[in-house]
């Protein structure tokens, strides 16, 4: 009863990203293309991947969850963004932490499926179809979402049960648990260690399940006897990479540093909230051949009927 006494707040607000008055219009519009650029492409990936029989493979079927994340990860926190900030309900902040945790930690997870899926692709080419089945495949998928979905749910019980009497701005521009553990009416460094251990865990065994996977790549790689092989195999992979880095190393400077509320933070999470998202569809077509050719034949269907 006296928790719910003190848990008086109802409605947060929250202070969006740092920038002069003048700028508010020009953020906007750039902020604006980039959600609309992350919208069609993702789903252009969801598309040509479904209409093209070629693409249907365990790679490309963890490409489309990938795109189906990226949307919704956007879809999450770009609006608020859009909005610049402003209030939002109690309950609807505890929704938004959950479904930006649930989706950021299930990407987290699907990387390491994807670097696996190459593992087994590269070193074990003959035995690649009979172990990455379509059940093993719909059973890994299943697993990142309800990992991501176990570990939201954590972080969201450990941010919430505390009491909330104010003040109630966040300094951020999505409900997230470092900002709005400092608004808590209690004593959080327990909260804030099990989060950052929580967190930590889970990027750091991922980082190293995915640099297991890759060191291993690259020495199946370097047996390859042709250099067309080679190149097959290194550019396969290379854009695994890219977007595997654009996305753990903001996760890791942001969350890696109990009690950080510095401003840097906000704008270090755009890159993994609005820039990564945007940016896989366009690493993902841009180096792979078997993608840009399926929408060359998508764009000439279209152009034929």
């Amino acid at each position: 009863m006296e928790r719910k006494n003190k848990s008086f707040v109802t409605t947060f607000i929250l202070r969006g990203i740092p920038h002069a008055p003048e700028l508010t219009t020009t953020l906007f519009g750039i902020f604006s293309v980039i959600y609309a650029l992350t919208l069609m492409g993702n789903l252009l990936i969801l598309l040509v991947i479904k209409v093209a029989s070629h693409l249907h493979t365990p790679m490309y079927y963890f490409l489309a969850n990938l795109s189906f994340i990226d949307m919704w990860f956007s879809t999450v926190t770009v609006p608020k963004i859009l909005m610049d900030g402003g209030a939002i309900l109690f309950h609807s902040c505890v929704a938004q932490l959950y479904f930006f945790h649930c989706l950021g930690s299930t990407e987290c997870f699907l990387y390491t499926v994807m670097s696996y899926d190459r593992y087994l692709a590269i070193t074990y080419p003959l035995r690649y179809a009979t172990r990455m089945s379509g059940k093993m495949c719909a059973l890994l998928a299943g697993g990142t979402w309800l990992s991501g979905a176990i570990h939201s749910a954590a972080q969201t019980a450990l941010t919430f049960h505390l009491p909330y009497c104010g003040p109630n701005q966040i300094e951020h521009y999505v409900c997230d648990a470092p900002p709005i553990l400092k608004l808590a009416c209690a004593d959080t460094s327990v909260n804030e260690m099990v989060i950052f251990v929580n967190i930590g865990v889970v990027a750091s065994g991922c980082c190293f399940l995915i640099f297991l996977s890759y060191v291993s790549i690259v020495h199946a790689i370097l047996k390859i006897h042709t250099a067309e092989g080679r190149h097959k195999a290194f550019q396969t992979c290379a854009s695994h990479c890219i977007v595997v880095l654009f996305y753990f190393m903001p996760a890791l400077i942001i969350y890696l540093r109990p009690g950080s509320k510095h401003v840097m933070d906000r704008i270090v999470a755009i890159f993994q909230t609005m820039i990564t998202p945007m940016l896989n569809p366009l690493v993902y077509t841009l180096r792979n051949k078997e993608v840009k050719m399926a929408l060359i034949r998508l764009k000439d269907q279209r152009n034929f009927a």
